[in-house]
């Protein structure tokens, strides 16, 4: 028996690997078994078990792929570790001092009868305000109340001023933790709003954080840390700080959906469901939007608590009275071409180019550039510094033509826009008034064309159904169309004046 164990030793060590750094190296069978040589557990169990030790957010992130394969996801998003990122004391907001109350009443009565604080007022006044527009005279005594509110309105009729003033004026002191949480459904949307938090908080201690995706994921953490009062925020970027414990919600007393339609176009109402969930139930909750459908309706239900109905009495699809448009059929492949001719025969020192693609945003806007036009291109596809220099540069005059997709159409304040020009038919009737409402706003005159081809009919009968009239077709003088364009139901101008 002795001998035979001897047989057996002199045999593994004969067969066995060499020695590495004094450890024999584990052969691919040692590799798959246990300690006592029994099989291990199969692959896909010890990857299960691997699963189920991670903390919850880092297997939320295994689970969408491989990292090496799909591109490394943690960088992609931002990821960094929240704990080692360090807060920088928040110095006091400096306040500048209030001017005299009873002025403030005087110069702005229509303002001050809505309930709004003097350090509220004095902001209205610094901003250029003079008297509140309908959306404000009806929403914000409602807002100070502490209803809900579902608000609806026309762009460019101020909802932003609706929600921010009264909410602003409840604050009070800073509490270093996030009380409001505004969502916006686009990067630029967001920025116009958190400036205008921003403008009307001057007179007020709290801080406002653009939480926004494109941008340092890192700073944001920071600024949470150091402690602000109004968080606003894109949804995508809202959900990665939460999903890494970079921001709580727990605290959050005012909740905003502004362009709450906008979201569900965009596809985020599952985002924005998730989003809802995580802030505490008893809140304020307040829907701002120009359209309000019946998937908007139905999150209502859910999300706000017995809310009050605001509308300005406008009728919601209609264009502004102070728009004129027109249709300009075209074969498709003449487009450009017309395009082209009809700038030639315009003067304009502000215009916007709607396209339906991001591909055909950056052709035109490089065609253009090649005609000698001064143009910013504008989509979802280019980084925020680029998205951030084409909305300066055209705010700014330095370019003329904004080339950009329907990331452009919604709650942007672009003053004094003269034209707007529909590349396609847009897919959706509600994006054609949108588009158009870029310009004709503030009481001035403006109009919108757009270029038609045969295979867009569904897409404009959509349109006048939903505007309920027939937009005028018009022919281009002088331009050599392939086909004769054909003018049907000719009818007179869309153009009405405010008397």
């Amino acid at each position: 028996m002795n001998l035979f164990k001897k047989i057996v030793s002199l045999g593994k060590s004969l067969f066995s690997e060499p020695k590495k750094n004094g450890k024999p190296r584990k052969n691919g069978d040692a590799q798959r078994r246990g300690k006592k040589g029994r099989p291990s557990e199969n692959a896909s169990n010890s990857k299960r078990r691997q699963r189920e030790e991670q903390p919850s957010e880092n297997r939320q992130s295994r689970g969408r792929g491989n990292a090496r394969g799909r591109g490394d996801r943690s960088k992609r998003s931002g990821e960094i570790d929240v704990q080692a990122v360090a807060a920088k004391p928040r110095a006091p907001k400096p306040v500048p001092a209030l001017p005299d109350s009873a002025e403030l009443f005087a110069a702005l009565p229509e303002f001050a009868s809505l309930g709004l604080s003097p350090a509220v007022l004095a902001a209205v006044k610094d901003m250029g305000y003079s008297a509140p527009t309908p959306i404000q005279s009806k929403a914000i005594p409602i807002v100070l109340s502490g209803a809900d509110v579902i608000g609806t309105a026309q762009t460019g009729t101020g909802k932003t001023a609706a929600f921010s003033l009264p909410i602003i004026d409840m604050l009070g002191r800073p509490q270093f933790e996030p009380r409001v949480l505004v969502l916006s459904p686009t990067r630029e949307l967001a920025s116009q709003t958190a400036e205008a938090f921003g403008n009307f908080s001057k007179y007020s201690p709290i801080e406002t954080l653009l939480v926004q995706g494109g941008v340092s994921m890192e700073r944001q953490i920071a600024a949470l840390k150091s402690g602000v009062d109004v968080v606003v925020a894109t949804p995508g970027r809202l959900l990665d700080l939460n999903r890494q414990r970079a921001i709580s919600l727990k605290k959050i007393k005012w909740l905003v959906l502004d362009e709450v339609d906008r979201m569900f176009d965009m596809g985020f109402i599952e985002d924005v469901s998730n989003i809802i969930r995580y802030c505490p139930k008893e809140r304020q909750t307040l829907f701002f939007s120009a359209t309000m459908p019946d998937a908007v309706m139905r999150l209502s239900k859910w999300a706000l608590s017995d809310p009050q109905r605001l509308d300005t009495g406008i009728v919601q699809n209609s264009p502004a009275d102070t728009i004129e448009h027109f249709v300009y059929p075209v074969d498709g492949i003449q487009k450009y071409d017309l395009l082209i001719e009809y700038l030639k025969s315009i003067t304009f020192d502000s215009l916007i180019v709607f396209t339906r693609t991001r591909i055909d945003a950056d052709r035109i806007g490089e065609w253009l550039i090649g005609h000698d036009y001064k143009v910013s291109i504008l989509h979802s596809d280019r980084t925020q510094r680029e998205r951030d220099k084409a909305l300066s540069d055209f705010k700014e005059r330095k370019t003329n033509i904004l080339v950009a997709t329907d990331i452009a159409s919604r709650g942007l304040d672009i003053n004094d826009v003269q034209y707007v020009i529909n590349y396609n038919v847009p897919e959706h009737a509600e994006d054609y008034v949108h588009r158009i409402g870029r310009t004709g706003r503030a009481n001035k005159d403006g109009t919108a064309i757009t270029l038609y081809s045969s295979d867009e009919t569904m897409f404009l009968r959509r349109i006048e159904d939903f505007i309920n009239a027939k937009i005028e077709r018009r022919k281009l003088e002088g331009f050599p169309y392939r086909n004769e364009p054909i003018l049907v139901e000719e009818t007179k101008k869309h153009r009405k004046r405010n008397r």
